[in-house]
């Protein structure tokens, strides 16, 4: 068929008319459904929006160049003969396939109807057993080993056990370099114990490693390896473990904080959830954060002695402060660079008690006399570390989550902890923290917000179609498309995570999209059916309903199969991608290729049933059809 460029601008126009309320509507359901990501908190909201923020700003660009600057495309490139639709071989074949088994649904609606609430119902168990957590473990390609041993170890012990640790550790194929650090560092933000090892363990490129290992594997080997009696091994990886420790205060995946008064009865209540933690599957590196056990030299000084010896307290404090911390002489200068010079007595004279006990101290009346002369040296018990949280003193039980979801295994652990911790002090309290933490505010945030989102998208749809029936008909493409999302997760084995509900809220405005499309060739329908043989019960039949749906749905075909297509085939490759970041990607695509599948189908078998069933009741309460006004 030839037409005139006038011919050709006027159906450019016209087409261009009838599709841009469609690109606006779909849009903004789109950019709406994006709400809840918006509005994440916390680590969650800093991770995912900058991608609803992407998606939001292409769709919008997206919807502006779609009714500017693509309609003048079309009328510099589509020239020439136009073919009839029928003459593209593939359109055909899909509709050859597709028309026979739309009858077979419009003749067995009851049959039709009766699978998909089945599908849903069988969804519903399925959803309620799938694991839950924070966010997919992201693969940092390293290991972080964080040991803890007794609080009074001392230097050279932990520098032997540093350094036996680290020789099995380098003795494994896999690691490449091994690099660990006992104590803190010389800065006042880390406030890490001398009891504290933390260990990065960098591995070799995963073709480099034993067949069929995995991190995991690794993980259980090395701490198989590593029990050193005395030492509590702890395995997670730098990136996660810093990000824990500045936003929860905890350095494991979950932790109980146990708040009181007394740091004797802090370490008494938290042996005791210790104890109840340990038979709990799915528990690993489990300990109580260290609040007793630490040495301190106590020299305290007998007063009435010192008037004996025309002493004063600060002589004997600056005989001990010179001694043992030193006394700074002077500095040097090297470069550009300045250093403190310190003097105090060698190692070998300070490097036990009894050592201590004979530091001189020179007097007016009685000569040089030894430093117990005149103070009590002896070692006492005292707290390593004080840490202190909302003006209340703090412990801590922690640990890991390995071989479980940590949703179940922090609710089993709740359940055990009031079952068996009871009698706890009055103003002692006990409060769940790190990974968990973060997981209770998401998930508050998203069951507060995802319903508020559902109404907004009624609300656009009803602006749309000016009908609450035909919104509905569109909105319950949702739970259909979480059906294919809820089967490919649960086959798949992935966990409930934020990363998974924003794959679920990415389906949610395009089920709704594809499904407006149906709705609106559906009203076209049977806007020709009344127009062809009027709007009473007298001349139309219920198998005209029937004719004028099947047209309707079959119509336009290949923009429904091609907008279903591109998002399948946008999304399919991740599933093989692989590489840090896509144990973060697959989660959130997961639900949006299983949902696409499904709402696919409701939207292309179900969806004219269940329009035609509604026109077929219209037609036999009222005596006519409902006809909207729809353009797309």
């Amino acid at each position: 068929m030839k037409l005139t460029k006038q011919q050709r601008i006027q159906i450019i126009e016209k087409a261009s008319k009838q599709v841009g309320p469609s690109v606006f509507w779909s849009t903004i359901i789109v950019i709406t459904s994006f709400l809840p990501v918006f509005l994440l908190t916390g680590q969650e909201g800093k991770l995912f929006s900058p991608l609803a923020w992407t998606k939001t700003f292409i769709l919008i660009v997206d919807a502006v160049v779609a009714i500017t600057l693509t309609p003048v495309l079309i009328s510099f490139f589509l020239k020439g003969k136009y073919k009839n639709e029928q003459a593209n071989p593939i359109n055909r074949g899909m509709k050859r396939v597709y028309g026979p088994v739309l009858r077979w649904c419009l003749n067995w609606r009851k049959t039709i109807i009766g699978l998909n609430l089945l599908a849903l119902l069988i969804a519903v168990p399925m959803l309620l057993n799938l694991g839950t957590e924070f966010m997919p473990p992201l693969n940092e390609g390293s290991i972080l080993f964080m040991p803890v041993t007794l609080p009074d170890v001392s230097n050279a012990e932990i520098k032997r056990i540093l350094q036996v640790q680290d020789k099995i550790i380098k003795s494994t194929p896999e690691v490449k370099s091994v690099l660990g650090k006992a104590g803190r560092a010389s800065t006042a933000t880390d406030n890490s114990p001398l009891s504290m090892i933390e260990t990065i363990i960098q591995l070799k490129p995963k073709e480099e490693w034993r067949e069929g290992i995995t991190k995991a594997d690794i993980v259980e080997e090395l701490n198989s390896k590593l029990q050193i009696p005395g030492v509590v091994n702890g395995w997670t990886q730098p990136i996660i473990n810093r990000i824990n420790m500045l936003s929860t205060g905890i350095r494991t995946d979950v932790g109980v904080k146990v708040y009181g008064q007394n740091l004797d009865s802090i370490y008494a209540v938290s042996e005791r959830v210790k104890a109840a933690l340990e038979t709990v599957p799915g528990v690993k590196d489990l300990y109580v954060d260290p609040i007793t056990g630490g040495k301190y030299l106590e020299i305290d000084i007998n007063r009435e002695t010192l008037g004996r010896y025309g002493l004063t307290v600060d002589d004997v404090n600056m005989v001990v402060e010179s001694a043992l911390g030193g006394t700074p002489i002077g500095n040097t200068i090297e470069g550009r660079r300045r250093f403190s010079i310190n003097v105090r007595l060698a190692q070998e004279y300070r490097n036990s008690v009894e050592r201590i006990k004979r530091i001189p101290i020179q007097t007016a009346s009685a000569g040089t006399i030894p430093l117990s002369s005149v103070a009590t040296v002896r070692f006492t018990d005292g707290p390593p570390m004080i840490n202190s949280e909302n003006a209340q003193l703090r412990g801590a039980v922690l640990f890991n989550v390995r071989d479980r979801d940590m949703g179940s295994t922090v609710q089993e652990a709740m359940e055990k902890i009031n079952k068996e911790v009871t009698g706890i002090p009055q103003d002692y309290y006990l409060e769940w923290s790190g990974q968990w933490e973060n997981q209770v505010r998401a998930t508050q945030t998203l069951q507060i917000i995802i319903p508020l989102v559902l109404i907004i998208i009624l609300l656009i749809l009803y602006l749309s179609f000016k009908s609450l029936k035909e919104a509905l008909l569109n909105l319950v493409t949702i739970p259909f498309a979480l059906v294919g999302g809820v089967y490919i997760v649960y086959f798949y084995g992935v966990n409930l995570s934020v990363a998974v509900a924003v794959g679920f809220i990415a389906l949610f405005g395009l089920a709704i999209e594809t499904a407006m499309v149906m709705v609106v060739y559906l009203n076209e329908a049977m806007g020709e059916l009344v127009k062809l043989k009027g709007n009473s019960r007298e001349t139309i039949t219920n198998q005209d309903i029937r004719d004028y749906v099947f047209m309707g749905a079959a119509k336009r075909l290949r923009p429904k199969m091609m907008t279903v297509s591109v998002a399948l085939f946008g999304l399919i490759p991740v599933l093989w991608a692989t590489g840090v970041g896509s144990d973060v990607m697959l989660p959130i695509v997961l639900p949006m290729i299983g949902g696409v599948f499904t709402s696919s189908i409701h939207i292309l078998l179900v969806t004219p049933v269940v329009f035609m069933m509604a026109k077929e009741y219209e037609l036999r309460k009222h005596g006519k059809l409902e006809i909207y006004d729809v353009k797309h």
